[in-house]
């Protein structure tokens, strides 16, 4: 399960950049940024793929793995937001949404017994 959630790491670190990334650049065409967004997307699904293929082989379900790559995406984006938008507060309600997405990573991911 390590090399699926690395390869998600490493996944959703090129999604975010290619999905906000190109706000610093406001006037840049913007065909020329959804077309570099794209090729920057490119590199996020060679690592997105390998890893539901890894994950799946190793037991995880389709849900899990999903529920997973969301909890991974909000702390990618956290760390992106802080460093690439460092102007931008981090409020309250973003912290309390955030632990809600982490209780459903939790959540669909326990082994409850039966």
């Amino acid at each position: 399960m390590l090399i699926t959630i690395l390869l998600l790491i490493i996944s959703n670190t090129f999604m975010t950049i290619a999905w906000y990334g190109h706000l610093k650049f406001e006037k840049t065409a913007l065909w020329k940024v959804i077309l570099i967004s794209w090729l920057i997307a490119f590199f996020e699904y060679c690592f997105q793929v390998p890893a539901n293929r890894y994950g799946n082989l190793h037991n995880l379900s389709p849900t899990q793995l999903k529920i997973i790559q969301e909890g991974i995406t909000l702390v990618v984006f956290i760390v992106f937001a802080k460093l690439y938008f460092a102007n931008e507060p981090f409020k309250w309600n973003y912290a309390v949404g955030f632990l809600l997405m982490f209780a459903a990573v939790f959540v669909v991911n326990y082994q409850w017994s039966k």
